[in-house]
């Protein structure tokens, strides 16, 4: 269960008070795709962090509101996908070498070195 909490701020505009609510505090941090309201981060995170691995930031023009004035801070980054990864038209590094199986005979095998795979060849 996440837990939060607000913070009331107090701004003075043509001599009148006015007492804005400050956002949550989340406890983790998440891209948020809002430009006018206050950036929501987890303590000790920055605004374009982001707790999920496979979000990615952009940054755009903020367009802060009132509640983003007063606080003093405003979202400025939001969730982007990310390109597709381009296919290697490089050849796999590849090793063989011989091993024994455990029955004693000698098979041939083969391993992509980037990847690691590993598989028996004739």
């Amino acid at each position: 269960m996440a837990t939060s909490s607000t913070k009331a701020t107090t701004e003075k505009t043509d001599d009148k008070a006015a007492t804005v609510e400050s956002p949550a505090i989340p406890d983790e941090t998440k891209l948020d795709s809002s430009v006018e309201k206050p950036s929501t981060t987890a303590p000790g995170d920055g605004p374009a962090d982001t707790t999920d691995p496979t979000e990615t930031a952009s940054s755009v023009t903020p367009s802060p509101d009132a509640t983003a004035l007063a606080v003093g801070t405003v979202n400025a980054v939001v969730p982007t996908t990310k390109p597709a990864a381009k296919a290697s038209k490089a050849k796999a590094r590849t090793e063989r070498y011989k091993a024994t199986k455990p029955d004693g005979s000698e098979v041939m095998v083969q391993r992509n070195i980037d990847t690691g795979a590993t598989e028996v060849v004739d």
